[in-house]
């Protein structure tokens, strides 16, 4: 990607960074600490990874992060951090996660695409790094079938996103650029109607006639296909070999430089969960689901949760050149300018990993540090 100057994101999209006045592909703002299951256990003789007392791990309470649910509730991470103690911060939103990574509160995440560029762009490139890749795919257009019986319907209708500026949201305005037709990318007016809606409510929002469809991220595609929905649209078939990025790792620059054998036994953690996720997809749906009940007290029905994680990809590799196409699409879709993006990857210790399990290693498209 050419080099260009960092630059601060538009005005509505630093909105959305700085306020918490919108959700990133989950359900409210803010984030909740939540202690280790009880299955959980520090291993007998157990030593500390780098001296550390623990390592704090976030993610969001949503089958795209799907790997940091199964690790948490197969007891994964702790494993893997020996009698460092792994603990755990629930995040809702994009812009909490960056928040806590930048005041130390977490110290590694799972996270968007876009929350991440966003968070990167913002610090001029000091305050994250991607190290690793967590899944592909589970993003569909899902309409009401009354409505909208094929993709040029789709003019003229309210579709929903999570929020202004998010990874469904700058993929939505992408295709419907595509399609030739013409939205104000803040407002969300023109030939589609734009409507940002907190995801945790957009199942509502449809059953009441509100909007006429949605651009979301697993489980809420299944949630409104429950409800009556079609999908119309996988993202998936939109991208070179149906892949794209929907969750990365991320780790903060100042722990990856001074705990280096922390973040090794974290990725080891997730190239291990990964595995077993794909080897085992039915025992590890069912691990998912169970933590995401512990974590929000609430278990997602078979009905749902059975689509919605056969359309989730579990793979290692960060697939940056997606994230690259990405960022280009906010760039056209008027949300962001030119990033830097040069530096946003350290795949070094993931692939130390990787080959170490005899894997094969991963591309940061350019973008790794040099």
């Amino acid at each position: 990607m050419p080099a260009t100057r960092s630059t601060l994101l538009r005005r509505g999209l630093a909105a959305v960074a700085a306020l918490p006045l919108l959700t990133l592909a989950a359900c409210g703002y803010g984030s909740e600490a939540k202690d280790e299951p009880a299955a959980q256990k520090v291993a007998a003789g157990a030593e500390k990874i780098d001296g550390l007392d623990s390592v704090k791990i976030g993610y969001f309470g949503n089958l795209t992060h799907g790997t940091a649910l199964v690790g948490v509730n197969k007891g994964y991470f702790q494993k893997a951090l020996g009698a460092t103690k792994a603990s755990y911060q629930i995040f809702n939103a994009g812009p909490s996660e960056i928040e806590a990574l930048n005041s130390g509160s977490i110290d590694i995440g799972w996270i968007g695409p876009s929350p991440a560029i966003n968070g990167y762009t913002k610090s001029a490139g000091k305050n994250l790094r991607i190290v690793g890749g967590s899944a592909s795919g589970g993003v569909k257009l899902v309409v009401n079938p009354a409505k909208i019986k094929s993709l040029k319907d789709v003019k003229g209708k309210r579709i929903a996103t999570p929020q202004l500026g998010n990874t469904q949201d700058v993929a939505l305005l992408n295709w419907i650029s595509e399609q030739g037709w013409k939205v104000d990318a803040e407002s969300g007016k023109g030939d589609v109607s734009v409507i940002r809606t907190d995801n945790k409510v957009t199942p509502d929002a449809y059953k009441s006639g509100s909007i006429d469809g949605a651009w979301v991220p697993e489980p809420t595609a299944s949630k409104l296909v429950a409800e009556g929905a079609e999908v119309l649209l996988d993202e998936s078939d939109l991208w070179p070999d149906k892949k794209f990025v929907i969750t990365n790792i991320i780790v903060s620059q100042k722990f990856l430089e001074e705990h280096p054998k922390a973040v090794e036994a974290v990725l080891k953690a997730s190239v291990d969960i990964n595995k077993y996720i794909n080897a085992n997809p039915d025992e590890a749906k069912a691990a998912a689901n169970a933590q995401l009940k512990v974590d929000s007290g609430k278990e997602l029905p078979a009905a749902v949760l059975d689509p919605a994680w056969k359309s989730i990809q579990f793979t290692d590799d960060p697939l940056a050149a997606t994230l690259n196409s990405e960022a280009e699409h906010a760039v056209k879709a008027g949300l962001l300018e030119d990033p830097l993006l040069d530096g946003i990857y350290d795949l070094a210790p993931l692939n130390k990993v990787l080959q170490a399990a005899g894997e094969p290693t991963v591309d940061d498209a350019g973008l790794g540090v040099k």
